[in-house]
């Protein structure tokens, strides 16, 4: 069966990558790495059938690690330009929601990773994947009081432990992106990197 689609996650501590087509997962790989996707993403890709050429490329726009997301979009933009293929983008918030209520629908989920800083990124999604607020980035504890007794998923509940209950960790899975509604899955190709940068230029 001929790809059409690469998916390339590098948000987390996990690296992926997938070949779809028509919509079906044909081949993957996923390595948690914690560290180094400049070094693995590519060779990873190369792995896959055809080099993981396709006509099409989604990419994990974040949030996450700064460098994670970079590397990916980067990766991205580079195998295009040489392809001539499109590039769109997903969230990993989305994406780990996707996996969870796929095993276990819930009316609302709360998607947590672990940002900078001590801090979680959180965003809550109905049982249809719509996004109920915006991205933010928050300490744990006032992550735990937003849940309001959600479930959450996403390697950021590391951080909630002991703070609130029906918490799952788990990292995203380019595997996943088929879970996605087309909406969530067709995203500029630009960072979402869900908090200010560290640095400021000076005013």
């Amino acid at each position: 069966m001929q790809a059409d689609t690469l998916v390339i996650e590098t948000a987390t501590a996990a690296c992926s990558v997938a070949l779809l087509a028509g919509g079906q997962v044909i081949e993957a790989r996923y390595e948690e790495i914690g560290r180094g996707h400049a070094e693995r993403l590519v060779p990873m890709i190369a792995e896959l059938s055809g080099g993981g050429r396709a006509p099409r490329i989604l990419v994990d726009v974040g949030p996450g690690s700064f460098t994670g997301v970079r590397v990916g979009i980067a990766a991205a933009r580079g195998l295009a330009l040489g392809w001539g293929s499109e590039v769109r983008g997903f969230s990993s918030l989305a994406l780990v929601a996707a996996a969870a209520l796929a095993r276990r629908p819930s009316p609302r989920i709360v998607a947590l990773l672990e940002a900078g800083h001590g801090e979680v990124f959180m965003q809550m999604f109905d049982a249809a994947l719509t996004p109920l607020d915006e991205v933010v980035s928050l300490p744990p504890a006032a992550a735990a009081a937003a849940l309001a007794g959600h479930p959450a998923v996403g390697s950021g509940v590391r951080r909630l432990a002991g703070m609130a209950d029906n918490l799952t960790d788990e990292l995203p899975d380019a595997r996943d992106l088929p879970l996605l509604p087309t909406l969530l899955a067709d995203l500029d190709p630009r960072p979402l990197y869900g908090r200010a940068p560290d640095a400021k230029l000076p005013g």
